[in-house]
């Protein structure tokens, strides 16, 4: 092509780490201690991996150079080995850091010295506060109680969290882990959870030029990798699934978020799934692992396979046939570092000796491992974190912050006539029913406290709890539980509400219905739920308010459709605070502002839930933006051809690759955001852009950007945006190439607030 060409770009505005040596756990200091090794007979200065003065990656490689073949493979299990003569002491990786440390994992344990940790609302909760400073300052207390709790011993510093899988469908299991369905949102809330796990203070803006030797407070882990969405539906299950799609949607929607957590989120790693992609197992996909992850998104960190992936490729996938020295020799050239499991301690080392694998291969994986650890502090130590102890966890700081959260993300779905906030002179009777009424453990979801063990959050505050903080409550569970298999404690529930100056109905789903390892099969309330919900609203003397909590979409539209149900607010799995933060958005001392991150479905699939205001309105203004941005193509630059609707105008050069460009232009616009109500409220300006008409295979819309505001009662606020053209503007072809278009492209502000030309 003319080396003079000009691509026009138009712009529319339309508004686990447990160590075990000779000392105990809780007196480990770390593992170049020269008085530790005086203790077991070594001289540290004779150890190269112990020279400070050395590379973690030259000392990672000096210490796996000293290693015997048998010594490294066992190394490369979720437990890895002592190797005593070396000092290395044994290894836990396997912890759990969801929404609040876990005793899910051989990593984290709990006892009576331990007994609690701070637990904050489900990840799908969080995410809809859209508030990104809230999300890294979550992941910055998760990670303070972390190193608390490696210092007293009970604890390691690598945690496998967070789930970072885009949710396509509401009857998914582990949407309660997710961070919803736009594929930009999960993304930004991976990196921001992510910083806030990883950073040392100081180190936040990657002054390092080697990443590699950035410190890490704690070490996170984004999982599952790739089009990983389906648990167990109608036989259907995660260990046979294969995941047939195009390269366009798994670079588009599945492994957008991935890149964002380990380009902007800098991970340390990755975790791999259970799935095929396309005919190969994501844990031996080496495009995927290797080529994808490791080289073009450049992890500094490792790989690790979810739990008993490599068996499951053997036993349930039966992926050609291969026995289990081939398998673990294919996982590993793919880019598999660490396996949660035996198989690659017990099969390695004979999978190198006959000749399927190189050790050199086997070296590659230590490396990563090890560089992870060194950045960790475990063989040098971090002072600044020595401190750090049981004060540390489960401070009023830190349980006011899982309220927050809890507060930020409830959503208000309806709200006739304005009904809520309730007054409480008016509404000093309440009845507080439904089978959440009094709900506990339901409130923290999963990876959070198993059942099996007696430790708990710090406290709970149960929706009883909370509302009994603003009147006299008559509580009646309605329903034995959330299956609710009979009426029979309906009954109560409507007398409750036929004396009670106000009735709040507590419904929803719990982890019996929705949870790893268990899909959906409708979006219905479970049971005699609607029945319960109904005749207690038809009963009801004074206003009624209907709670949900869920994380994949039900299908209320009888209540919505229902006017003695005056308001509906979901609140996802509200974290051991939940209780009184939906009792302060009831009751008017929180406004609340949280977005559904999930498109909410009748059961038919066909007319979404819409979102409605909150207590208080917002206009917006758009303020001066451009009209129009050129790009000058150089000589190395080339026109990409996109498909067309007929009788579409098409340019002259109708895109042009991303990769080919610098990227370094922005367009900058501001949004005047007022609010026009007699309330304090908090606002999310959602920011999307929509590809120039015509384009074929595209999407119709994507979120760009989105910022979360308060704004006082009849004040407006000043919002500046300053998106890149590649990041906000391009597109994904049906190729899997990421190009920028030409033509008119427009800006959507809101619900179709602002809609403008650039």
């Amino acid at each position: 092509m003319l080396n003079n060409q000009i691509l026009y770009i138009y712009l529319t505005f339309a508004f686990c780490v447990i160590y075990t040596d000779a000392a105990t756990p809780s007196n480990f200091t770390y593992v170049c201690d020269p008085a530790r090794y005086a203790q077991l007979g070594l001289d540290v200065k004779s150890l190269p991996f112990c020279d400070k003065k050395l590379s973690y990656q030259v000392r990672a490689r000096d210490l796996v150079r000293q290693m015997t073949l048998y010594e490294k493979v066992r190394q490369l299990g979720n437990r890895a080995y002592r190797v005593p003569r070396l000092g290395i002491p044994e290894y836990q990786w396997w912890s759990e850091a969801l929404h609040g440390l876990s005793n899910v994992g051989p990593g984290t344990f709990f006892d009576n010295s331990v007994p609690h940790a701070t637990s904050y609302p489900t990840p799908i909760l969080t995410t809809a506060s859209f508030n990104e400073s809230l999300w890294n300052t979550i992941g910055k207390a998760v990670s303070t109680e972390a190193r608390a709790l490696f210092n007293l011993g009970h604890a390691g510093l690598t945690f496998w969290s967070p789930t970072i899988n885009v949710a396509r469908d509401p009857r998914w299991g582990r949407i309660i882990e997710t961070a919803g369905e736009d594929p930009f949102v999960v993304g930004t809330y991976a990196a921001n959870y992510v910083r806030g796990l990883h950073d040392v203070d100081g180190t936040e803006n990657n002054k390092y030029k080697d990443l590699n030797s950035r410190p890490l407070k704690v070490s996170a882990c984004c999982k599952h990798f790739a089009a990983y969405d389906v648990d167990n539906w109608k036989g259907i299950e995660r260990y046979s699934f294969d995941a047939r799609v195009t390269e366009q949607d798994l670079i588009e929607t599945f492994n957008r978020p991935f890149q964002m957590c380990v380009q902007n989120g800098d991970v340390s790693s990755v975790m791999c799934s259970y799935n095929h992609v396309n005919g190969i197992p994501a844990c031996a996909n080496h495009k995927l692992l290797k080529e994808t992850v490791r080289q073009d998104w450049d992890l500094h960190g490792y790989i690790v396979a979810d739990c008993d992936s490599v068996e499951v490729m053997i036993k349930d996938h039966k992926w050609l046939n291969v026995d289990n020295e081939t398998a673990v020799s294919y996982t590993l050239q793919a880019g598999l570092d660490l396996d949660c499991g035996v198989y690659y301690t017990d099969n390695v080392e004979n999978a190198v000796k006959h000749g399927k694998v190189g050790e050199g291969d086997v070296d590659q994986s230590l490396r990563y491992l090890y560089v992870v650890l060194m950045r960790l502090g475990i063989f040098d130590g971090q002072p600044q974190y020595n401190s750090l102890g049981i004060n540390d966890v489960c401070t009023s700081a830190h349980i006011e912050l899982a309220g927050e959260a809890a507060r930020e993300g409830i959503v208000l779905l309806k709200n006739d006539n304005r009904v809520l906030p309730l007054a409480t002179k008016r509404n000093e009777t309440l009845a507080v029913v439904g089978p959440h009424a009094n709900a506990s453990i339901a409130m923290i979801g999963n990876y959070a406290f198993a059942t099996y063990n007696k430790v708990s959050p710090c406290r709970y505050s149960t929706p009883l709890n909370g509302f009994s903080s603003y009147g006299s409550v008559n509580y009646a569970v309605g329903c034995s539980d959330v299956k609710c298999a009979n009426g029979n404690l309906i009954g109560a529930a409507v007398e409750a509400a036929k004396t009670a100056d106000a009735t709040i109905i507590v419904a929803g789903i719990d982890l019996s219905i929705e949870a790893e390892n268990l899909d959906r099969l409708d979006i219905l309330l479970p049971g005699n739920q609607t029945d319960l919900i109904n005749q207690v609203a038809d009963a009801a003397k004074g206003p009624v308010v209907l709670v949900i909590m869920s994380a994949g979409g039900v299908d209320i539209s009888f209540a919505k459709s229902n006017p003695k149900i005056h308001a509906i607010l979901w609140a996802g799995y509200p974290g051991a605070e939940g209780g009184q933060a939906i009792a302060d958005v009831v009751f008017g001392k929180y406004n609340p502002g949280g977005r559904l991150p999930l498109t909410w479905y009748q059961a038919d699939y066909v007319d979404k839930i819409p979102l409605t205001s909150i207590y208080t309105k917002f206009n917006y203004t758009l303020k001066a933006a451009p009209s129009e941005l050129s790009t000058k193509l150089s000589k190395f630059q080339h026109c990409r051809e996109l498909p067309y609707k007929n009788g579409t105008i098409k340019p002259s050069c109708p895109a042009i690759l991303i990769d080919d460009m610098r990227c370094h232009h922005k367009f900058t616009f501001d949004i005047e955001v007022k609010n026009v109500g007699n309330r304090d409220g908090d606002e999310v300006v959602l920011i999307y852009s929509q590809p120039p008409l015509g384009i074929l295979g595209t999407h119709i819309k994507q979120l760009i950007k989105f910022q979360r505001i308060s704004v006082t009662a009849r004040t407006s606020k000043l919002v500046h945006f300053a998106i890149n053209i590649c990041q906000g503007l391009g597109i994904v072809d049906s190729n899997g190439n990421a190009v920028l278009p030409s033509g008119s492209h427009t800006i959507i502000v809101g619900d179709h607030q602002i809609v403008h030309p650039i």
